[in-house]
């Protein structure tokens, strides 16, 4: 199982790690960071691992772990 990492401070809202997640693992959550955006968050396990949103994330702003 694997698991995915946001890190907040990072994180502009792009939703693009949202669109292409294949397991609908990541949501837009209800908290702000500093720079005043609502940043991406995981809503689930499903995790398969395969990386496509810490790859299509702009900012590096995911990590995976497996």
């Amino acid at each position: 199982m694997a698991k995915v990492v946001v890190i907040a401070e990072r994180c502009k809202s792009c939703q693009y790690c949202i669109k292409f997640c294949p397991k609908n693992v990541l949501a837009l959550g209800t908290k702000v960071n500093s720079k005043g955006y609502e940043y991406v968050e995981p809503v689930n396990d499903d995790c398969i691992g395969c990386c496509m949103c810490a790859r299509i994330c702009p900012d590096g702003a995911i990590e995976v772990y497996k």
